[in-house]
């Protein structure tokens, strides 16, 4: 699996590791330590981020980058980003909503709502990846997570479930991830997987080619 650029850093930061200060901060900037952020409806913010506390973008609301460490990141309806990321907590997009890069978790789920569109990657390490009617135009990445890509669902640069890192970091997880493609989902790409996984496919979806699974067909709303 890629690296975490993003999430690297923000786990430093859990491990109360140094880091250089920015070179420069944009005046609309907000940052906190424990304690959680509110950005208001319609409000246009910078880079947005805390420690030990939730970020939260109402509908509507814009800013650059949203990241925590032992927290969540919630982004409104229609409201708009251009990365997400945290380390111990989880990430949703509500409806309609945009991120035009990355989303990252560690340890945590990610869940888009119907009409959410990220622009780049959506990744973790464990917790459920779940879309509904959602677009993902970067691929979807888990090392321990399940993934569902619900129905109307679209995906291009394929999903990939790496197998655990027996390194520096330990996932340590012997349950197989289930992946479900739901009713008329679309998954472009390569769907491979690293480790042992549930692969359950819609007879009405479309998916690219399979490395390291079998497909299990299934008819009806749900497996």
């Amino acid at each position: 699996m890629r690296r975490f650029p993003t999430i690297l850093i923000l786990a430093a930061l859990a491990l109360g590791l140094a880091l250089p200060p920015l070179a420069s901060a944009r005046d609309n900037d907000i940052d906190k330590v424990n304690g959680s952020v509110q950005v208001d409806a319609g409000q246009q913010v910078g880079d947005v981020s805390t420690v030990n506390g939730s970020v939260r973008i109402a509908g509507g609301a814009s800013v650059h980058e949203a990241s925590t460490v032992n927290g969540s990141v919630e982004l409104g309806d229609k409201a708009q980003a251009s990365k997400l990321g945290t380390v111990n907590g989880a990430i949703s997009l509500g409806s309609a909503s945009r991120v035009s890069g990355e989303v990252n978790a560690v340890n945590g789920r990610i869940q888009l709502a119907r009409g959410a569109e990220v622009g780049g990657r959506v990744e973790n390490v464990n917790g459920a990846i779940m879309l509904d009617g959602a677009h993902v135009a970067g691929g979807i990445g888990t090392v321990g997570g399940d993934i569902t890509v619900g129905a109307d669902s679209r995906v291009e640069g394929g999903i990939l479930v790496e197998k655990p890192n027996n390194g520096w970091f330990r996932w340590g997880n012997e349950r197989k991830p289930v992946i479900v493609i739901g009713p008329h989902a679309v998954v472009q790409g390569t769907l491979e997987f690293r480790r042992e996984v549930v692969l359950k496919v819609s007879d009405s979806a479309q998916i690219g080619p399979v490395k390291g699974a079998t497909v299990e067909k299934f008819s009806g709303a749900t497996p």
